[in-house]
């Protein structure tokens, strides 16, 4: 994997209520824990959340709270070709081998604060929408989409 095939890789923290989007280094879409370990160095009042676009054909939500980690993964099928994506599923214990295009890991990680697994699901097996496309509507959703537009674009 090159690190021109990581669209985009952020950070979200709400401290004291407001929302704060950080562009992280892309070489962290290539790394799962790198990118779990970049994630602890910011404060939240809800866990941080690292969201990243690999390839315009997958992408990650990460939600880091301390040292507990949940995952989401858009795209089961991304395991067999993104190694990001393997330690992704490793970590949720996904099962091996799957060949259909869906979700794995965590769908409730961003319930609390305002998106629905269920909606969280569509967007996840919307094919008309792009990886940076669904992760905007998640950040609307959530509260920090203009800030998200400004660093992805």
């Amino acid at each position: 994997m090159a690190e021109d095939d990581v669209d985009f890789v952020i950070a979200a923290y709400r401290d004291d209520g407001a929302w704060t989007v950080v562009e992280l280094p892309p070489r962290l879409g290539e790394d799962f824990e790198g990118f779990t370990d970049a994630l602890a160095r910011f404060p939240s009042d809800v866990g941080v959340l690292g969201l990243a676009s690999v390839n315009d054909d997958f992408f990650l939500i990460v939600r880091r709270s301390g040292d507990h980690v949940r995952a989401l993964l858009s795209d089961a099928t991304a395991v067999w070709d993104w190694p990001v994506a393997a330690d992704l599923a490793e970590l949720v214990n996904a099962p091996d081998g799957d060949e259909e295009p869906v979700p794995v890991g965590d769908l409730e990680i961003v319930s609390d604060l305002g998106l629905a697994s269920v909606e969280l699901s569509l967007l996840c097996d919307d094919d008309d929408l792009f990886p940076d496309e669904a992760l905007a509507d998640v950040a609307e959703k959530l509260g920090f989409g203009e800030q998200f537009e400004a660093i992805v674009g």
